[in-house]
């Protein structure tokens, strides 16, 4: 199964920034860019972000860590990722969630109250039909849509991977989705999460691809900042921050063995806070290409 390492971005990384990550990342050959949904914060906006770095590259993957889905339309989802894979095929790479990680951004997204679940189960069930078939009618209990045909149609399939960390999750990945990206999880969870998936496609007459499972993780250049620590610990404090975020590229080595261990192959490595962008960019050539397969 193919290892790969991807580079993704915070919320302190300005719009300006970009331009130098993106051709930093492509002339090295690094694998792919991950743009996260943040809304208060200084990131660009994912799709936006999406369509600018894969506009300046030619072999650079790009995708979304994760964009949230419920409480946009799918049809107008499914145009942008068809769009964007007739631009740049193969190289777009969608992950959604149910909701932002961030309370206050939850508002911004808006779905019947107690209905989120049941509106991304319908979302995603909308947007596959939506970006495969022709001639589309759906009425479901949150969209109703008439012989809709989003073109271009995308030269492959444009895989849809998931994010989550619960039961309902990890079931709702088995019947709709191509594939898994964690966060916040143990190797030890994350190797129950790959058998709670795989059950539930089983279930579902499915199966996700045993590559597409894989894993956000952050480093940090020594000693983790006390706001990093404060955040891991208001996010799971049922768990010692070391056990989610690598405090050196020694540690996160072997966060990256134990995950592998688990059945993950795909990892998204993103700063830990402190860390000087073109140093961590340096770094990362220099430690994670060469575990690439």
């Amino acid at each position: 199964m193919k290892i790969r390492f991807g580079v993704g971005l915070g919320p302190d990384v300005a719009p300006d920034r970009l331009p130098v990550v993106v051709d930093r990342l492509e002339s090295s050959g690094v694998d792919s860019l991950w743009l996260s949904e943040l809304v208060y914060s200084p990131a660009v906006e994912p799709f936006v972000g999406m369509t600018y770095a894969l506009a300046r590259t030619t072999r650079l993957k790009v995708g979304t860590s994760v964009a949230v889905l419920p409480g946009r339309h799918p049809v107008l989802v499914a145009k942008q990722l068809a769009s964007l894979a007739a631009l740049a095929p193969k190289r777009v790479l969608p992950v959604f969630g149910l909701r932002s990680a961030l309370p206050a951004e939850r508002d911004a997204f808006v779905v019947p109250d107690g209905q989120r679940a049941a509106v991304f189960d319908e979302s995603l069930r909308l947007l596959r039909a939506a970006l495969d078939e022709d001639a589309v009618t759906f009425r479901g209990d949150f969209f109703s849509v008439r012989d809709v045909t989003v073109l271009p149609k995308p030269q492959s399939r444009v895989d849809i991977w998931l994010g989550g960390a619960s039961k309902p999750g990890f079931e709702r990945i088995g019947r709709y989705g191509d594939g898994w990206l964690g966060s916040f999880v143990t190797p030890r969870e994350a190797g129950h999460a790959v058998t709670a998936i795989r059950a539930a496609a089983a279930s579902a007459g499915r199966a996700v691809p045993d590559d597409h499972y894989g894993i956000n993780l952050a480093v940090g250049d020594g000693e983790l900042p006390a706001p990093v620590l404060a955040a891991i610990r208001r996010r799971r404090p049922d768990l010692d921050p070391a056990e989610l975020v690598a405090q050196d590229w020694p540690a996160l080595h072997r966060q990256i063995d134990a995950y592998l261990a688990a059945g993950l192959t795909k990892f998204v490595i993103r700063p830990a806070g402190g860390i000087d962008l073109e140093r961590f960019l340096e770094t990362f050539v220099t430690e994670l290409l060469p575990r690439e397969n």
